[in-house]
């Protein structure tokens, strides 16, 4: 029997003034937001580094402002994922991975999030997934149906990546492991006690297997409760934070 994995559990950014007087004080100054986030919460996913490649020195500003045990979750640039579409980027990959190596162990997995109407190409993704290398722990979003078959399944095992399993109103992803870590964006706009439930026993049971886990909720006013309330779900003992 495995050891049972981490389950860290956080929100899709941390940087929103609509949570002033809510999850952060009211007048909490913009600067000090993700020190008082990582305070209370394991894991943040930033999108800010799809819309531009990250800097090393703000990504070694962010680490000082963490725990050594906080991991950020970095959504990989749009030009990989949406202008490139995977294509011809070795450049590009390989200066995002050694700017991304700044955070050291504060890195967590790294999210490659598909356009919508991009197309399954299973050759395309195990190309790409050789230019990782497993330099990073890589999760990957489709966002068109095409991709959710047993070929693409088997190329993630095969590279040591994750499927990201999605639920939103727009699309949902088989709830599938591929890899020694698992990635969930849970991006419904409410989720009532039922709606957590169902996710309870799957996160659980990744975690009984062994499996890293980490959840992240869609950025709306409410998404630390939702945090929170899943992590009293899952329970609260020294691996699932």
């Amino acid at each position: 029997m495995s050891s049972p994995g981490e389950i860290r559990i956080g929100t899709s950014g941390f940087s929103y003034k609509e949570w002033l007087g809510n999850f952060y004080p009211e007048k909490l100054a913009g600067t000090k937001m993700l020190s008082w986030y990582a305070q209370r919460l394991p894991t943040v996913e930033i999108n800010y580094t799809f819309r531009a490649m990250p800097r090393r020195q703000m990504l070694e500003k962010w680490a000082a402002q963490t725990p050594e045990t906080f991991r950020f979750a970095l959504k990989a640039p749009q030009r990989i994922t949406h202008w490139a579409r995977l294509r011809g980027v070795e450049d590009s990959l390989n200066h995002f991975i050694e700017t991304s190596s700044a955070l050291g162990e504060r890195l967590g997995p790294v999210l490659f999030q598909l356009p919508p109407g991009f197309k399954c190409d299973v050759a395309l993704l195990a190309d790409f997934l050789k230019q990782v290398a497993g330099r990073l722990r890589a999760a990957f979003e489709f966002r068109d149906r095409s991709w959710f078959e047993d070929a693409v399944m088997e190329t993630l095992r095969t590279g040591g990546a994750a499927l990201c399993i999605s639920e939103s109103e727009q699309i949902s992803s088989p709830v599938a492991r591929t890899s020694s870590f698992v990635y969930l964006r849970l991006r419904n706009e409410t989720y009532d006690a039922n709606g957590l439930r169902g996710w309870v026993d799957r996160i659980a049971g990744f975690a009984d297997e062994g499996a890293e886990v980490f959840v992240y909720f869609k950025h709306e006013t409410h998404a630390p409760d939702l945090a929170f309330s899943l992590r009293a779900a899952l329970g609260t003992d020294s691996k699932r934070r």
